[in-house]
């Protein structure tokens, strides 16, 4: 078996409370059979890096007539759908439909607006390429360091998340989607599985990441996968309504807009392409994870999904209407436009109106030294309580009731914003400026919560109980998901941490923000740079998307290669621990996380 090692690792000893020594703003039963793993054949099974898997027969046989292991053919790999037919591919297995058209480009007098169906097209439409995705300026930070600075992306982030791959082509005519599926034109309802990228509300894009990839996850579980493109920033959450009146009542929430159009495409195409539109799940990681949770409490998204499982989507709140309306007149008034010209804005050059956009929001959302107490979701671009599309904040004062039968999964990593990442001085941290840095937050409370941690995680350095205590920004809000959607008492929530270290760069890197998607997806082996092929990151990508698709399936996420994995209660609060091996606790970090709570 192939390794790939970048610098001399470290062993992991396998404690799940072993902490990082440390990246990117924002289930009752058995599953179905298929989902559940036998943990001592995983490395068997998924040992080889190009995606093979033993699944039956039957799912990898060829398209008829087809001899290739790729093959791209108006008889063998045509799906219709109601805008038109549509040639994809077949691969081994899976075939793959890139670049779909869900809805009509946003440019022009479209621009703003809700989105429409796509315009049918004659013939057959290709669909072999990824299509275009917003345009975006955003500030491109990945982490922090331990003195609080926004770090730009870095080499290390690109090595282990395989960055540059794939060049972002910008356009107004993004709303486009990926569908990849085990079966095409048959009658077997699979799981749905559609994914909601990270980048916060103001940037990224559907193939960002190797790891968004879907033909693993779709090959090796059976089910069908969705990843798309849709609007942000300025182009998708710009509130003109103050502005310029009902024409622009839906502009402050036109990119979650977007999302309920992806859903109810979904709806109306997804049986052909083998899937079940009466099951679906809405999955996303960091911004991803806080349009799920939008989604939960958008009266319009009500009944198009099933399952919710939140990433490292710290979202309780939504902006306040006059917070985005601030940002809009601000806008208006760096293009040098008075309010009866709001209309130019329809017809502005890209590059202007993205570019202003981007310079208020250098002054009003600046970066936020405090790390322990920085809060997403109600400053920068985002979705707004607006009274129109969204009529309540999402998780707050609890969740909500237009998704309250839906299950919910969500939890965070490790250590999530603050790592080793390009942080050659992570490991030189020494107790005395734990204390002093933690105390500068915290105050009086400081040494209290440092002990806490240290009960949890006792054989952390010094930088890694820090790192630990940065990512309660992130790990107070999951709490407060699957509390208050535990509260509900109508639909189950589970709650996990994510804690395994790749060995890669020394071992320096430890856990941080969206490093789990890549199991989440099965593309352990695709994404070599950051498992380093080692069998427990194997077995480990396994466990987690076995749980994924368990969940997609049953709304647990329970499976025969996992300890039981109870729902969270406000009793108990149990949570599972991924790391090699994988542990259930109750309540981790709870005495930790109310002392940071209180500053």
């Amino acid at each position: 078996m192939k390794k790939v090692t970048a610098g001399t690792p470290k062993r992991f000893t396998g404690s799940p409370e072993l902490p990082s020594t440390g990246r990117r703003t924002f289930l009752k039963g058995i599953a179905a059979a298929g989902a559940g793993i036998v943990a001592s054949t995983l490395l068997q099974k998924t040992a080889r890096a190009d995606g093979e898997s033993s699944a039956p027969a039957d799912r990898r046989s060829r398209p008829a007539g087809g001899s290739s292991d790729v093959i791209a053919s108006d008889s063998k790999t045509v799906v219709e759908t109601d805008a038109g037919k549509i040639r994809g591919f077949w691969r081994k297995g899976v075939y793959a439909f890139k670049g779909v058209p869900y809805g009509d480009s946003t440019g022009g007098e479209n621009r703003f607006m809700a989105p429409s169906k796509p315009k049918a097209w004659p013939g057959i439409r290709n669909a072999l390429e990824h299509g275009r995705a917003c345009f975006q300026a955003r500030r491109d930070s990945a982490h922090f360091n331990f003195d609080g600075k926004n770090l730009a992306r870095s080499d290390e982030d690109a090595f282990l998340l395989h960055r540059g791959g794939y060049v972002l082509v910008p356009g107004e005519d993004c709303l486009r989607l990926n569908v990849w599926t085990p079966e095409i034109n048959g009658s077997r309802g699979r799981p749905v599985m559609v994914f909601m990228h990270g980048g916060g509300f103001e940037g990224g894009f559907d193939m960002d990441l190797l790891a968004y990839d879907g033909e693993n996850l779709a090959r090796n579980h059976d089910v069908v996968v969705v990843t798309h493109n849709h609007r942000l920033n300025v182009f998708g959450y710009l509130n003109l309504r103050e502005i310029g009146g009902e024409r622009y009542a839906n502009s402050a929430n036109a990119g979650m807009l977007d999302l309920v159009r992806v859903l109810e495409w979904v709806r109306e195409n997804i049986s052909n392409f083998g899937g079940d539109p009466g099951n679906v799940t809405i999955f996303g990681q960091s911004g991803g994870g806080g349009k799920v949770v939008t989604l939960m409490a958008m009266p319009s998204a009500k009944g198009l999904f099933h399952r919710a499982i939140c990433q490292s989507g710290p979202f309780l709140k939504a902006l306040e209407p006059a917070y985005s309306a601030k940002v809009a007149a601000a806008i208006m008034q760096e293009l040098g436009l008075a309010k009866s010209r709001v209309d130019e804005l329809q017809t502005m050059n890209v590059d202007r109106l993205s570019g202003a956009g981007a310079e208020v929001m250098k002054r009003l959302d600046p970066d936020d030294a405090w790390i322990f107490r920085h809060t997403w979701g109600q400053t920068g671009w985002g979705p707004t309580v607006d009274g129109h599309v969204l009529l309540r904040q999402p998780f707050d004062p609890d969740a909500p009731m237009e998704s309250a039968d839906v299950p919910l999964l969500t939890g965070t990593i490790l250590n999530e914003i603050t790592s080793g990442l390009d942080n050659g001085a992570a490991t030189a941290m020494t107790e005395e400026e734990l204390h002093r840095r933690v105390r500068a937050e915290l105050g009086q409370r400081g040494d209290a919560a440092i002990e806490a941690y240290r009960r949890n995680y006792p054989q952390a350095t010094s930088f890694g109980i820090y790192a630990a205590m940065a990512a309660a920004p992130l790990r107070l809000p999951a709490v407060e998901q699957a509390a208050r959607k535990a509260a509900l008492g109508r639909a189950p929530a589970y709650s996990y941490i994510y804690s395994w270290r790749t060995p890669m760069l020394d071992d320096r890197p430890g856990t941080f923000h969206a490093c789990e998607i890549a199991f989440a997806f099965d593309n352990a082996g695709l994404c070599d740079h950051y498992s380093g092929m080692l069998p427990e990151a194997l077995a480990l990508a396994k466990q987690i998307s076995g749980a994924w698709v368990s969940f997609a399936r049953t709304g647990n996420p329970n499976h025969s290669g996992l300890p039981h994995w109870p729902a969270y209660d406000a009793e108990k609060r149990a949570t599972m621990i991924f790391n090699a091996p994988c542990t259930v606790r109750n309540g981790p970090e709870s005495e930790g996380l109310r002392l940071i709570a209180q500053s």
